[in-house]
């Protein structure tokens, strides 16, 4: 039987998966070159966002193997080291976009579709070889849910709704946001902002 905390990992990536698919479906037509985020266009976001699933699909291995990190956070700790060139990074979203071709909303669904899929039929300890690492699938997961759930909420804001998240994936979201915080020695930061005490700081991030 599944652990808990898997079917939490993965109860968390399709219900994540599932809202971006959602909002895509719901961008207007003539909206994909509007302002998305910085420099992108809607388009461009959702391309990047796309990569969240795909990179799943791209790295998942069945069976398990070498573990370099353990968590989440480790991850993002490793990632976030290894980010070349900003204008490199903003490309490859633009690529992306791209990519998603005549009919972006179709090809949304046909990745979350695929990608959903894959998930549900894997295991916790399946071997994931990302670029910055060896990890399980289940200390993977999370940090996918995180940049869907992050990201679909940037596209939210940019067609002018409120984000909401849905339970499950924000409670993985913050909860990666809380080990990333006590990890870099930001949890009184952000325990004293969250309660009202105090605002954070200008430009305060835990990544």
């Amino acid at each position: 039987m599944p652990s808990r905390e898997w079917q939490v990992a993965t109860s968390a990536f399709t219900q994540a998966a599932d809202w971006y698919a959602e909002l895509v479906a719901a961008c207007p037509d003539d909206g994909w070159g509007s302002p998305g985020l910085g420099e992108w266009t809607v388009r461009d976001l959702v391309g990047h966002t796309s990569r969240s699933l795909l990179t799943v699909e791209a790295y998942l291995r069945p069976g398990p193997g070498p573990v370099d990190l353990e968590t989440p956070s480790a991850y993002f700790t490793a990632a976030l080291a290894s980010i070349g060139d900003p204008a490199a990074v903003s490309q490859r979203g633009v690529a992306a976009g791209e990519a998603l071709g005549a009919d972006p909303v179709g090809a949304v669904r046909e990745i979350r579709d695929r990608v959903v899929a894959l998930v549900s039929n894997a295991l916790a300890d399946d071997h994931v070889d990302t670029p910055v690492g060896a990890m399980r699938l289940i200390d993977y997961l999370p940090t996918r849910t995180f940049e869907l759930t992050v990201h679909t909420c940037d596209l939210a804001i940019a067609l002018g709704t409120e984000p909401r998240p849905p339970a499950d994936a924000a409670r993985v979201s913050l909860a990666l946001i809380s080990d990333r915080a006590v990890a870099g020695g930001a949890a009184a930061t952000l325990l004293l902002a969250a309660t009202g005490r105090h605002p954070l700081p200008g430009g305060f991030t835990v990544l």
